[in-house]
């Protein structure tokens, strides 16, 4: 088998954690949303009373932890620039009224030497 490229594995990672929260009950909002400041991995409603919650889902995709944990690239500048491209999303797909709740969340993807894939939902992240 071919060693993916970086992208490849975090396409990947990111097609795991949509698929993931899925299987939670999450309805996927948009994937990739792109601004100028950055990319909105996921965009997902978790189902939850009184009324869903809207997550900005960064996901961290990995295959050792020789560098931390797949979260720990979640920095305070990446956080800067998604909590921007929240923004412009907000201006964009909620113009006139109150956007519902909102939380940011990460998703880690650990994927090992035959493709098994461990993944950790963070809510609340940042």
């Amino acid at each position: 088998m071919a060693e993916l490229t970086k992208i490849e594995i975090g396409k990947s990672g990111e097609s795991s954690a949509a698929k993931y929260l899925k299987g939670l009950g999450w309805r996927i909002v948009i994937r990739n949303y792109r601004s100028r400041f950055c990319e909105l991995d996921i965009v997902a409603e978790e189902p939850t009373l009184p009324e869903p919650t809207l997550c900005f889902v960064e996901v961290k995709t990995r295959r050792s932890r020789a560098y931390g944990s797949p979260a720990s690239a979640v920095d305070l500048r990446k956080q800067e620039k998604i909590r921007l491209a929240t923004s412009l999303y907000l201006q964009e797909f909620h113009p006139d009224c109150e956007p519902p709740p909102c939380r940011y969340d990460v998703v880690e993807v650990e994927i090992d030497a035959q493709d098994n894939r461990k993944i950790t939902l963070l809510r609340a992240a940042f």
